[in-house]
């Protein structure tokens, strides 16, 4: 799967970005490949993030969980 990433150029200089499959998953930088750097990272602690959420509100529960591929 892959996610995409869109990077705006702001007025004065530097980008901001946001991927459009995952709300939440947004940053800016000075340049383009700060603005990338981030979003890797903003990615990465908004999927954390949700995991960690998702542990504690089923906690004490029984549940399955499975790898999940897509193919989009």
């Amino acid at each position: 799967m892959q996610l995409t990433a869109v990077f705006v150029p702001v007025p004065g200089g530097g980008y901001v970005g946001f991927v459009e499959e995952l709300p939440g998953a947004n940053t800016q930088g000075a340049t383009l490949e700060e603005a990338r750097e981030n979003l890797r990272e903003a990615v990465t602690l908004v999927i954390e993030s949700n995991r960690e959420l998702a542990e504690r509100s089923l906690q004490g529960q029984a549940v399955t969980r499975e790898p999940l591929d897509l193919m989009v």
